[in-house]
């Protein structure tokens, strides 16, 4: 093999190793508020997730939301692949925290647009 052919290779081979660690990129992490939950997802056809525990859930949750416990991420995991990865998804949970790693977790899975409601429930109980 000549050295252009050689060259040729390896600039191939490089090439897609970044296409493959680069698949993430495009995904988009936006944090929204209360506002933009009450305008843009509440009584729409949404992937709405409260990723907080089931008993959380349970004393209240917002609109239409599933319930995905981050906590425990194994089955997290197997709840989300159920998810459309193309088709915009919004999560909560209390305060932001839980959520912010839900995102980051969602988004290292492939999801294309990843909204993050970072006041969470207890803002959207407060006045």
């Amino acid at each position: 093999m000549n050295r252009f052919a050689r060259v040729s290779v390896v600039l191939f081979f490089l090439t897609l190793m970044a296409a493959c660690l680069d698949k993430n990129s495009n995904t988009t992490i936006e944090v929204i508020d209360k506002a933009y939950l009450t305008d843009e997802v509440l009584g729409k056809d949404v992937q709405l997730v409260d990723v907080r525990t089931p008993e959380e859930y349970e004393a209240g949750h917002i609109g239409d939301a599933v319930n995905f416990n981050i906590i425990d991420s194994e089955l997290f995991l197997s709840q989300i692949d159920g998810l459309d990865k193309e088709k915009p998804v919004y999560l909560y949970c209390k305060m932001g925290g839980r959520s912010n790693r839900a995102a980051e977790l969602m988004k290292k899975q492939g999801f294309a647009k990843i909204y993050d409601y970072s006041g969470g429930y207890n803002d959207w109980v407060s006045e």
